[in-house]
Formats: C-alpha cells, sequence, structure tokens
C-alpha cells in the first residue's frame, strides 16, 4: 500500500511541476496560487515547481523504502 501511495504523491508532484510551469488555469491550481500569493508573491508558481520535485522525491522514497 506504501507503493501506491508514494506513487499517487509523486504524480501530484509532476502535476504541480507541470501547472507551475505552464502558469495553469486549473480551479484547484488558481485557488492554491491565491492562497500561497499572500507569502510567495510573484515567485509563487517557482515555489510550485519546487514544491513538486520536493514531492517527487519524497514520493518516490516512500514508494521504495516506505
Amino acid at each position: 500500500m506504501n507503493t501506491f501511495w508514494g506513487v499517487v504523491l509523486a504524480a501530484i508532484g509532476l502535476l504541480f511541476i507541470r501547472w507551475g510551469r505552464t502558469k495553469s488555469d486549473f480551479v484547484v491550481y488558481r485557488l492554491l496560487v491565491a492562497r500561497s500569493q499572500l507569502l510567495w508573491r510573484d515567485r509563487v508558481h517557482e515555489f510550485y515547481q519546487v514544491s513538486g520535485a520536493a514531492m517527487i522525491v519524497f514520493g518516490l522514497l516512500f514508494a521504495v523504502f516506505g
């Protein structure tokens, strides 16, 4: 079961990287950006790219070693 959740976490991280690079208009991403802009201002999309990369790493680690 840990493998499944690790892969799901990595897939969500991949979505965050994609949405951050394209500055997506997807509803969920726009809601996340609206909340994060209070802290990150104009660097919010870079924040989601870095967060997505971290999610991929932790998801793969969880899938392999969890």
